[in-house]
């Protein structure tokens, strides 16, 4: 799945399959500038920042249990966002200091680092990354992704792919070629 954050028209967060299809509001009340999204893989939770509300939530995958994790006037000043453990990890945007926060009730917040021009923050942990034996956009035997001539997207399991074109090509009609 793919998790976004929208604050257009209809402020909300969003996710959808790898092919952009099924797409599902998840959050899509009490929210106005969601700027910041972080997923926790393992418990499937989905944290963001509200700039506006100045608040920092939690969803589950299918926008249930909703809490506020932490509220002030110190949000407004956060960017990026990023969860470990039992912290979120985030940029305030004032200073450039790394921030952490106890995610199951917003205390114990530490300023951990500085950094220059810092706008993001990812955490990279082996356990979150998932292992897949096969999955429907591997290579075959004539080097395209999928049996795609141009683009493999994973869709609604690892077991589906819908292929898409780069920019100035159409897909024809075997679903795989790009003219």
């Amino acid at each position: 799945k793919l998790f976004f954050t929208d604050y257009g028209n209809a402020a909300k967060v969003e996710r959808c399959d790898m092919d952009g299809m099924n797409r599902t509001w998840i959050v899509d009340s009490k929210i106005e500038q969601p700027t910041a999204l972080a997923l926790d893989l393992i418990n499937k939770y989905v944290y963001w920042l509200d700039i506006y509300l100045e608040s920092v939530e939690v969803v589950d995958y299918q926008g249930r249990r909703r809490q506020t994790i932490t509220k002030g006037r110190q949000i407004r000043h956060l960017c990026g966002l990023a969860v470990f453990e039992n912290y979120l990890y985030t940029i305030n945007s004032d200073n450039l200091s790394i921030l952490q926060i106890n995610r199951y009730n917003g205390t114990d917040v530490q300023a951990l680092a500085r950094l220059d021009n810092a706008k993001e923050i990812r955490v990279y942990q082996k356990r979150t990354q998932a292992a897949v034996r096969s999955h429907a956009c591997e290579v075959d035997p004539y080097g395209m992704p999928g049996g795609c001539s141009h683009i493999c997207l994973l869709s609604s399991s690892y077991k589906a792919r819908t292929c898409r074109c780069r920019t100035g090509f159409i897909l024809g009609s075997d679903g795989r070629s790009c003219k």
